[in-house]
């Protein structure tokens, strides 16, 4: 009896030292994972202080590279849009055969807390030098939605203007964004929009420019020559559709707007006031939200512009003046489908309306009609389909088609074969 007690003793004591011995060894092994959390805390923290401050001296630095083969049935340089100005190398499609399209070099950083910088510069296509596309600050710690970008950057007229040509689905812009804005309206000045805390995406804002370039010519004036008010709306359909609409109002006052007359060899200006409406549109859709596989984008805008001033003819020479009044009009739609993984197939359809025209210098009898053949009524019309190939997000290769009615009687063939390669960081595009 006494014997079995002294071994329960004896087995209780092994039992606790070794109990003991297990917990010092715990207590050990937690100091160490401790100590090695630490550490690698205190390793993230440098690593992210070093980040931080590398980033601070070496900002995002990115390259587009885009050139262009063209067959082109009618001579580019003799290039018109008929019942529209500008005319010309303003609008006209890239030279035949090969040249460099409009290559970028961008760089991007935050400044600080408050300020985020970007320049974009693009290498023109003729090698004449570098035009500033965009080169703006952006806040970043405004409260409530609101945001200010001041500089020079595309202005949010309809939907398209906004986006860089790399970016674009198709080679070359809508008619209509050649015959209203020029190709591509940039703006100097400054642009406020507040985004508003919805379900829906609801964004207001305002830029007010120099309106400098076409459709205003304001160069030397005080204040704005330009405002411009826009909104936009979206929101989700399911797990798969996604949509956008945005209204904006653009005007401005040019001051002897000059432009060329290829069919009379003349240079005409106007002074008085451009009003111009922009209504898009923007369905996407991709099997519940995954889009690498197929997806499809339709795209839409209609422009409609009134101008009332003073028509000026052959100001160096006859200097002959009178009133205009015009109100135009125009609109596309495309549709571009992803129907297998990198490649992609799109049409686009193109309209415009010279509308109602009224020259003061043809209805006194000072002048005939065939004194400005560019302003004749006409309807501009075009059909373009691509089909292009994305190796990656970083390069694609297009082939392109279109049948140009831009100019009266003179339908133009147009064929384009084109790459896009981008270097460097790649931010995100627009919706």
């Amino acid at each position: 009896m006494f014997r079995k007690k002294w071994y329960a003793a004896a087995l209780a004591a092994i039992a606790c030292s070794a109990h003991a011995q297990q917990s010092d060894e715990v207590k050990r092994l937690e100091e160490r994972v401790q100590q090695l959390e630490q550490r690698v805390q205190e390793s993230q923290a440098q690593a992210a202080a070093r980040q931080q401050s590398e980033s601070a001296f070496n900002p995002a630095v990115s390259a587009t590279l885009n050139g262009v083969y063209a067959n082109l049935k009618q001579n580019p340089d003799t290039y018109r849009i008929n019942g529209f100005v500008p005319t010309m190398s303003a609008v006209a499609p890239p030279p035949r055969g090969f040249s460099l399209g409009e290559s970028e070099l961008g760089i991007a950083a935050n400044v600080d807390h408050l300020f985020r910088g970007t320049l974009i510069a693009a290498i023109q296509p003729d090698g004449t030098g570098v035009d500033v596309e965009e080169a703006y600050i952006q806040t970043l710690a405004l409260s409530h939605g609101f945001s200010v970008k001041a500089g020079r950057f595309f202005s949010a007229v309809g939907y398209q203007n906004q986006i860089h040509a790399h970016a674009w689905d198709f080679t070359d812009a809508p008619l209509v964004m050649k015959a209203f804005l020029g190709g591509q309206l940039k703006e100097d000045g400054v642009q406020v929009k507040w985004i508003a805390p919805t379900d829906l995406y609801l964004d207001i804002g305002a830029e007010f420019g120099r309106g400098a370039q076409f459709p205003g010519a304001t160069a030397g004036k005080n204040g704005a020559g330009s405002v411009n008010a826009f909104t936009n709306l979206g929101g989700d359909i399911g797990a798969g559709m996604a949509w956008q609409a945005g209204l904006s109002y653009y005007q401005t006052s040019p001051g002897d707007r000059a432009y060329d007359d290829p069919l009379s060899a003349t240079a005409n200006s106007f002074t008085g006031s451009s009003k111009l409406w922009a209504l898009s549109g923007v369905l996407k859709w991709a099997p519940n939200g995954n889009n690498t596989v197929s997806n499809f984008k339709l795209q839409g805008e209609y422009f409609r512009r009134k101008e009332d001033g003073d028509l000026t003819f052959d100001p160096a020479g006859a200097a002959l003046a009178d009133a205009y009044k015009s109100a135009q009009s125009g609109w596309y739609a495309q549709a571009v489908y992803q129907f297998m993984p990198k490649w992609r197939v799109g049409y686009r359809y193109d309209e415009l309306s010279s509308g109602a025209t009224t020259i003061g210098l043809v209805d006194s009898g000072a002048l005939a009609p065939a004194s400005f053949p560019i302003l004749a009524e006409y309807k501009p019309t075009r059909h373009t389909a691509m089909l292009d190939w994305s190796p990656s997000e970083f390069s694609r290769v297009r082939l392109q088609f279109a049948r140009d009615y831009s100019r009266q009687g003179e339908p133009d063939n147009q064929v384009f074969l084109q790459y896009i390669v981008s270097l460097g960081a790649h931010g995100a595009h627009r919706f």
